[in-house]
């Protein structure tokens, strides 16, 4: 193209791009005009509104976040400081069964509760929760998957029992709505109460559902303990059976008894994908975190409090000291603190390299933004891969790393012209330091922010910039592409 007739919004100059396929990083300049990138090449003469001078830096798509629970956050903090401030431009919600539509005049039942209570659950249909984000975009970009956990809260009378072919109806007619109305897929949530007690015919029934809009299906695995080997087979029987792609969420195994069970599950899951489409994401951490429930103290190492709505002054304290400090029972002292959440720490790191190291590996964060005292994943998750992983333990290149952060979520969950650094695609980039990097969230400080993002731009604008946040908002709902 003749650069000189060409004026850009923005020209990002010296940069070293990767481009998110897992190709080799290069010397280029970066230019965008409007919401996408306009020119990469040789562009330093070309005019430009605004310059950003990249040199030593790399620039790269924006990460997307394959697992969120943000359903809430683009609406409460549109700003989402802790996922831009990493790097992302695109969140993944609905996850674990878990969307904040559509449900109305319910108390929401764990999990259901750590997007909120139920003055946040106001939504009778997936349409009226997306005119409110476009209303009020966030920030960043969003795909939203629709929860079974929270179809399932919408139509029965109890949670402890399979769904009739009634109330699968009535999902299903919900379930396509929410399709229509741009989401990408169904999660469930089959570990946790409100699902646990659903059949694998209940889910296929619906994940058919799915595949008939050209959707994908995501799971939280019914069992991730003892259980993982059989929970995996159950994942892909439902992807076969329904027809549909498959996304196994945050794989791992938990409890000591557990650890190396990756060695089975892994070439499982690597079998499958030579027949149907499997892929599943990964946190760089081996604690977990989610709803404090005393059948799975047990098996952890230990176990932290990050939220209690009667005891808030327990947030970021061990249960075990707590428990200790009330002369408790685990169930008691469960029940006491009782709606809350919890870290548990209860997994092997040879496991999680192995996850994480696996072909196509999506990285998820799984945080959870309206914890008091949230899991460092929250913050972290983005950074502690590029630095920690990549650069420190060598575990993959950089130019891998982006690549599972970009290209790979951008395909499996169908985000057409995202996750690629090329002309034509959008303009989600992140410029950062490749040496400085690294994850600052800590357990103890889970809400610090990471060095080394220096900016981070969506749909052609600056989201942040030195070290903060802007006032921008261009964030977009995402569907899948057909």
């Amino acid at each position: 193209m003749n650069t000189n007739t060409v004026e850009f919004d923005t020209l990002i100059t010296g940069a070293t791009v990767v481009d998110g396929s897992g190709a080799k990083r290069s010397k280029a300049d970066v230019g965008i005009k409007r919401d996408r990138i306009a020119a990469i090449g040789d562009l330093c003469e070309t005019k430009a509104a605004s310059r950003i001078d990249a040199s030593g830096r790399i620039v790269a798509p924006g990460f997307i976040d394959a697992h969120t629970h943000d359903d809430r956050a683009v609406l409460s903090t549109p700003q989402m400081a802790a996922k831009v401030s990493q790097g992302v431009t695109t969140v993944v919600t609905g996850n674990c069964g878990v969307s904040l539509a559509p449900l109305v005049d319910c108390d929401p039942p764990p999990p259901l509760n750590l997007l909120g209570g139920r003055t946040w659950f106001r939504f009778s249909s997936m349409g009226e929760y997306v005119d409110e984000v476009r209303n009020n975009p966030p920030a960043l970009n969003m795909a939203m998957l629709c929860g079974h956990s929270t179809l399932r809260a919408g139509v029965m009378d109890r949670l402890d029992r399979p769904a009739s072919a009634k109330e699968i109806g009535l999902m299903t007619q919900r379930l396509e709505e929410a399709l229509e109305s741009g989401c990408i897929g169904m999660s469930t949530g089959l570990a946790y109460p409100p699902a646990f007690n659903a059949p694998t015919d209940e889910v296929v029934e619906l994940a058919a559902c799915v595949a008939r809009h050209g959707g994908i299906y995501t799971t939280h695995m019914r069992n991730e303990r003892e259980g993982v080997v059989d929970s995996v087979r159950e994942t892909l029987e439902i992807g076969e059976r329904a027809n549909v792609p498959v996304v196994i969420s945050h794989h791992k195994c938990c409890g000591k008894e557990n650890f190396g069970l990756t060695k089975k599950t892994l070439p499982l899951i690597a079998e499958a994908r030579k027949r149907q489409q499997v892929n599943l994401d990964v946190y760089p951490y081996t604690a977990s975190s989610t709803v404090l429930l005393a059948d799975w103290v047990g098996g952890a190492e230990k176990v932290l409090v990050t939220w209690s709505e009667p005891h808030p002054e327990c947030a970021g304290r061990l249960f075990e000291e707590i428990r200790g400090e009330w002369g408790a029972s685990v169930e008691s002292a469960a029940e006491r603190l009782q709606p809350a959440g919890a870290i548990y720490y209860q997994m092997d790191e040879a496991d999680l390299r192995r996850v994480l190291a696996f072909e196509d590996a999506m990285i998820g964060s799984d945080g959870l933004p309206h914890d008091a005292h949230p899991h460092p994943r929250l913050w972290g998750t983005f950074p502690r891969v590029l630095g920690h992983y990549a650069r420190e333990q060598k575990l993959f290149p950089l130019e891998q790393a982006v690549r599972r952060m970009t290209s790979v979520p951008a395909s499996v969950f169908g985000l057409k012209d995202r996750g690629t650094l090329r002309e034509g695609a959008y303009a989600d980039l992140v410029v950062f330091d490749p040496d400085a990097i690294i994850d600052a969230a800590t357990f103890e400080s889970p809400t610090v922010t990471s060095p080394g993002i220096e900016m981070v731009i969506v749909n052609g604008r600056p989201v942040w910039q030195h070290g903060d946040g802007t006032d921008a908002r261009p964030g977009r709902v995402l569907s899948r592409a057909a």
